[in-house]
């Protein structure tokens, strides 16, 4: 609604001059000697907007169209008349002759002072019936009463119009993905974010890397920009920044096998973490590090390390205002029943320290989430010495310190992955490979169901909600476009071939996540969904070749 207008120290947004508004009329949009748009429109319109008025009791609705037409007693103006379409009354306006003929001042509108209003809003009813596609319409507009400059205007109806500097304070609504978007500078500004569906997925950018990559991570450093950090096999892996719509190489730093990264801050600090398999060299100890970024050199620079045994992941997490880092400690020597660790940060020495130990099996992955008050950690347990089937665990924080919640029968689980679509949540398991040295009848099958479980708020407890067939799943990643959501898992080996169809699910409801785009990919490691000002990707990273991919993914 029209709120009071209140003098320039509350806030209001004063136009200079005179004003008048009213009804810019354009079919092919063309500005005359006086600075008016005009041409031909033919449509059914119905503005109404709020009246100003004092005191804020006496707001009511205004109906702009009232001040424009003429009075039931006098003759008709040119190119208006009221006609009656399925059952709604409202104002055919077909070759106006004046520019003037549907404007009025607003001094009729703003009777307590000429200041624009803070906030408003204009109702809009408008049906077209022969207005060509490719054209827009002015729909509201208010200019300079001397000059006729246009000050704001609403446009409708046709494709993206031009927006620079002489469009400034103009209103674009795209009717057909109900979008409002105000012209800034020479940009589209978005104030009402318009309804995207995802059509379909393009190769953006083919990211050579050293070696292979066996996981990525996308994260954004407040005045820096948008990085990429690859943990690649070999003896270093690199930091990408995101350049002109590409990545490209930032830093190179020394890892050891390095299996994943993980980015947080704590405060104002902004640290990453890298997951070392191996050691620097044999017979010495695994030492995983965490790197901290120094504002001066804008660079990551050494902070801390950690001792690990065949680190697969880190996850940070923070509870009542303490940080926390737990480390996914795979196997020692041979031995893949061992403890993974949590460190507590201490702000005194400013160093991670061992807060608990859990008791893992092959541990390949953390997952941290909260529900209302309580917080939760799952562990990926992938092998236990003799078999892949072994139980993975839900921890919750109770009195200080994690406490078993719930297990769950897993087949090398990879990865969780914890998500919302609306009041539900959900927690979807990679199985990578069914495997069992004890078994009579072996069964080594990487073609295995992943499960994505709901939890049961009644039960307290989560429920298994869907089987997915995947091929030696890694990975996955939850992600959306506009209103709707999509899960994409990175298939890594049917037993045969590394090259295997990854695939994007989507939410359908009741009938849960159904397969609709797949993608070609060689090893598939680890996914990332990210966005910039330029739309919205996905990255994934190949554990069998020196190459990663970059997706766009295309809307409409």
């Amino acid at each position: 609604m029209l709120h009071p207008c209140t003098d320039a120290g509350g806030g209001a947004c004063p136009l200079p001059g005179a004003h008048r508004a009213g009804h810019g009329e354009g079919g092919v949009l063309e500005q005359s000697s006086r600075g008016c748009f005009y041409g031909e429109a033919t449509g059914l319109l119905r503005i109404t907007t709020a009246a100003l008025s004092l005191p804020p009791t006496d707001l009511r609705p205004l109906d702009i169209l009232a001040e424009v037409v003429p009075p039931r007693d006098s003759s008709p103006s040119g190119g208006l008349r009221m006609i009656q379409a399925q059952g709604a009354r409202g104002f055919h306006l077909s070759a106006v002759d004046s520019p003037r003929l549907l404007s009025f001042p607003a001094s009729r509108i703003f009777l307590h002072c000429d200041l624009f209003p803070e906030e408003f809003s204009i109702v809009v009813t408008l049906k077209v019936f022969n207005l060509p596609p490719k054209k827009n319409e002015y729909v509201f507009t208010v200019v300079e009463e001397a000059s006729d400059t246009l000050l704001v205007g609403l446009l409708t109806l046709g494709p993206r119009p031009q927006c620079s500097r002489t469009e400034d304070a103009r209103f674009w609504f795209d009717v057909s993905r109900r979008g409002l978007y105000l012209c800034v500078g020479n940009e589209w500004i978005s104030m009402i974010e318009a309804k995207v569906k995802l059509d379909y997925v393009e190769e953006y950018q083919s990211l050579s890397t050293p070696s292979e990559t066996l996981g990525i991570e996308v994260f954004t450093i407040p005045h820096v920009g948008l990085l990429a950090a690859a943990a690649n096999r070999q003896a270093s892996s690199t930091i990408y920044k995101w350049v002109d719509g590409k990545f490209v190489s930032y830093q190179i730093l020394a890892t050891h096998q390095a299996q994943a990264w993980k980015y947080f801050t704590i405060g104002k600090k902004v640290f990453l973490a890298v997951a070392n398999l191996e050691p620097k060299d044999k017979g010495q100890q695994e030492l995983s590090v965490i790197y901290k970024w120094s504002p001066r050199k804008l660079k990551f620079v050494t902070y801390q390390r950690i001792v690990t045994h065949s680190a697969r992941d880190w996850e940070a997490f923070e509870i009542a205002g303490e940080s926390f880092l737990a480390v996914a400690n795979h196997r020692q020597g041979d031995n893949h029943n061992i403890d993974s660790v949590i460190y507590k940060w201490n702000p005194r020495s400013g160093q991670f320290e061992a807060n608990q130990t859990l008791a893992t099996s092959g541990a390949y992955d953390w997952e941290f989430f909260t529900v209302g008050p309580y917080s939760f950690l799952a562990v990926a347990n992938t092998f236990n010495g003799t078999s892949t089937k072994v139980f993975s665990h839900m921890y919750v924080w109770l009195l200080g310190s994690f406490q078993l919640f719930q297990s769950f029968l897993t087949f090398g689980a990879a990865d969780w992955e914890v998500f919302h679509i609306g009041e539900r949540l959900f927690l979807a398991v990679a199985n990578s490979h069914s495997y069992d040295s004890e078994a009579r009848v072996q069964n080594n099958s990487y073609t295995i169901n992943s499960v994505i479980y709901e939890l049961n708020v009644t039960a307290q407890m989560f429920v298994k909600f869907q089987d997915i067939p995947t091929y030696s799943a890694l990975d996955w990643e939850f992600f959306s476009v506009g209103e709707d959501y999509f899960l994409v898992v990175a298939n890594s080996f049917d037993g045969e071939s590394f090259s295997v169809n990854s695939i994007i699910y989507r939410w359908q409801g009741y009938e849960g996540f159904v397969a609709v785009h797949h993608l070609p990919t060689f090893g598939c490691r680890d996914w990332e969904a990210f966005n910039t000002t330029t739309g919205s990707y996905l990255m994934y990273s190949s554990a069998k070749e020196p190459l990663s991919r970059v997706l766009r993914l295309k809307m409409s």
